[in-house]
């Protein structure tokens, strides 16, 4: 599962619209035309490109602690907290998270559950001063016991960067890292989920992009992400592996606004069992009942 935060399918609009404005190899090569609100769903050599609901029948603004819970865990979290929340989640969803997150249902099963995140050293020293916001999914690996990965394995190669390529640790941190290119990034990425049952990674610059943040960056970040995601997605062995793009809500496909959107969450499916999960995913609480059903 590659999730990516704050993508949605929005208005075919060239001026708000990132993904017709600057073009998407991504879209443009893999499934020959970009997704919008009249063009929600499609089918190509076994790509199926579709959305799921975010907002999950509650008013208002879809939010990431929220969203995300719904995904890992496979609840309405907006409907069991009354609202949409984020960015952390919230406080009455962390005992549903401690015991219903996709990665402790692999590990109880004694299968492989691996999260290819690395951190800096400066979480890390945040976690040891005992401050507990934690986004969903480092909450997730430290109430079900899941290491943390951090600069060794990214120099091992057992892990990505949140940014993929690592220069921005480098520039930002003062890592030395080997700046590494998307592609690379994206067969790391694929030879780790050969090696694991399930395999997550979190890419959320996107959502930064959609709040305006870092937007000297703009270029770089979108140019990597549509880089390593049509590598993905192109050399994926469709026989072997399934994989799931999923997000928690919109706001970078409608860069007029700051805000999230209440557009649909763009999700992807490739590979074993892509047409049954394309089919099951109506909204973000069907994604894990949805793998645990038809990938485990």
């Amino acid at each position: 599962m590659i999730f990516l935060d704050g993508v949605g399918i929005g208005k075919k609009d060239f001026d708000s619209n990132p993904f017709f404005k600057y073009g998407f190899k991504t879209f443009d090569k893999i499934f020959g035309e970009t997704p919008h609100l009249e063009n929600l769903h499609i089918k190509r050599n076994g790509f199926y490109l579709f959305p799921s609901d975010a907002q999950m029948g509650v008013e208002g603004l879809p939010q990431s602690g929220t969203g995300q819970v719904s995904i890992f865990c496979g609840i309405n979290a907006p409907k069991f907290v009354g609202k949409h929340f984020g960015p952390f989640p919230y406080s009455t969803t962390i005992p549903i998270i401690a015991e219903k997150n996709i990665l402790k249902y692999y590990k109880d099963k004694n299968k492989k559950a691996y999260f290819a995140n690395a951190y800096p050293k400066i979480f890390f020293d945040y976690i040891k001063s005992g401050k507990t916001r934690l986004s969903a999914t480092s909450l997730i690996c430290k109430l079900t016991g899941i290491k943390l990965n951090g600069v060794s394995e990214v120099r091992n190669g057992k892990a990505l960067t949140a940014e993929i390529t690592n220069e921005r640790w480098n520039k930002k941190l003062n890592y030395t890292l080997k700046v590494i290119k998307p592609e690379t990034g994206a067969r790391r990425l694929l030879r780790i989920a050969s090696q694991n049952d399930f395999t997550l990674y979190e890419y959320f610059l996107t959502d930064h992009l959609g709040h305006g943040r870092i937007a000297d960056e703009f270029d770089i970040i979108y140019n990597n992400i549509d880089r390593f995601l049509f590598t993905i997605l192109d050399e994926l062995k469709q026989n072997d592996l399934t994989l799931i793009i999923c997000s928690d809500h919109g706001n970078f496909e409608d860069i007029s606004v700051k805000t999230h959107t209440t557009n649909p969450a763009l999700t992807i499916t490739v590979g074993l069992h892509a047409k049954e999960l394309s089919e099951s995913i109506k909204d973000l609480s069907d994604i894990k009942p949805s793998i645990i059903k038809y990938c485990t």
